[in-house]
């Protein structure tokens, strides 16, 4: 593999186009601008369509066009962008058609901010258009794993003919690390039967709607849809959770802090363990099915204010532990800091939990 130095979200939209990409379409917004800017360049060279549309609305529907006549689309945003796509989505994940987005989290409500944040986990979990919507949704926590996370999203994408989402964040996506990039890719636009295509040679055209128009048993499909995923591409990674007494629950940037905590606990005596979600749709409830005997309780650490994540960690345990969250709002959390409120807790010095 090649190996090279590489901005995060340049590394992504370079590993887009070695999984085979063809064709994007999206609105600047800062701190994803470089995915735009690369792909100006890098997409005309791999004989790709790149388009800067008018706006998010304008993108998310280039892509449901192109991706129903079987291209490899993607479109890439943050935060408010995103809410813009929401209707888009709605008709992908209706519509049974296989897509990528990206999502590189920014602070805050309304407009935000343009600095780093994790704001975006319920709205990429809970949100995604209207109607029984889920996406699946993948959260890097470095450049080399936004490459790895970007090279498996198409394929997830069309085994469930179904959108996904890559969530990152500021601080990945702006941060410069090496990475190998993957060998180059390319991808039949003709592969499937079901795309969209002209109606020279055939009597009947083609066409995509809302699958429950013509599906006898749309509940059954759906439902067995996300079972599938829940059962199948639940991804974490667990450090020293088996003697745990407490167990960090990060992903992102925040899970990079956390094992870097995890590591200062140890060598002061503090038994500290760390669950880090790469899928965050399906959650990864697998992870806290074997819980050690130690373990007391569970803190998530993330840029929000309000613990986004604090809720799944709760069912994912059923709520047999209490959960507190470190919320930091707009700044990177610091190991010390997590270290010093996992004392807290563990010596009983936290009234309440945060959920």
């Amino acid at each position: 593999m090649e190996k090279v130095l590489m901005k995060g979200n340049e590394a992504l939209a370079e590993a887009m186009i070695r999984s085979g990409c063809r064709f994007y379409s999206g609105y600047p917004i800062t701190p994803q601008n470089e995915i735009l800017e690369y792909l100006s360049q890098r997409m005309p060279e791999a004989g790709g369509t790149f388009i800067q549309s008018e706006s998010e609305l304008a993108a998310i529907n280039m892509v449901l066009g192109a991706a129903a006549a079987g291209a490899r689309a993607m479109t890439s945003s943050s935060g408010p962008g995103f809410s813009l796509m929401q209707e888009g989505l709605s008709y992908l994940i209706a519509g049974d058609i296989p897509a990528v987005i990206v999502d590189v989290a920014r602070f805050g409500s309304g407009i935000g901010e343009i600095s780093q944040g994790q704001c975006d986990y319920k709205l990429v979990t809970r949100g995604n258009g209207h109607g029984d919507s889920h996406l699946l949704v993948l959260a890097p926590a470095s450049v080399q794993e936004s490459v790895d996370l970007m090279m498996q999203a198409f394929p997830l994408a069309e085994k469930y003919r179904h959108p996904v989402i890559i969530l990152s964040d500021a601080a990945i996506g702006q941060m410069v690390e090496p990475v190998c990039l993957p060998p180059q890719e390319e991808v039949d636009i003709d592969r499937d039967d079901w795309t969209v295509k002209g109606c020279k040679g055939r009597q009947e055209s083609k066409k995509i709607t809302n699958v429950f128009y013509y599906m006898d048993d749309y509940n059954t499909f759906l439902r067995e849809k996300y079972e599938e995923m829940k059962k199948n591409e639940q991804r974490w990674e667990s450090i020293l959770t088996e003697d745990a007494e407490l167990i960090l629950v990060a992903y992102g940037i925040s899970a990079r802090v956390c094992k870097e905590a995890v590591s200062k606990a140890r060598k002061q005596g503090i038994r500290l363990g760390l669950i880090r979600p790469i899928s965050i749709f399906p959650y990864p409830v697998d992870a806290f099915a074997d819980l050690g005997e130690n373990c007391r309780a569970f803190m998530t650490v993330e840029m929000s204010i309000t613990g986004q994540m604090a809720e799944d960690v709760k069912l994912s345990v059923q709520c047999r532990y209490p959960v507190y969250t470190y919320g930091t709002g707009i700044k990177v959390p610091r190991s010390m800091d997590i270290v010093e409120k996992a004392v807290q807790i563990l010596e009983g010095k936290m009234e309440r939990e945060v959920f």
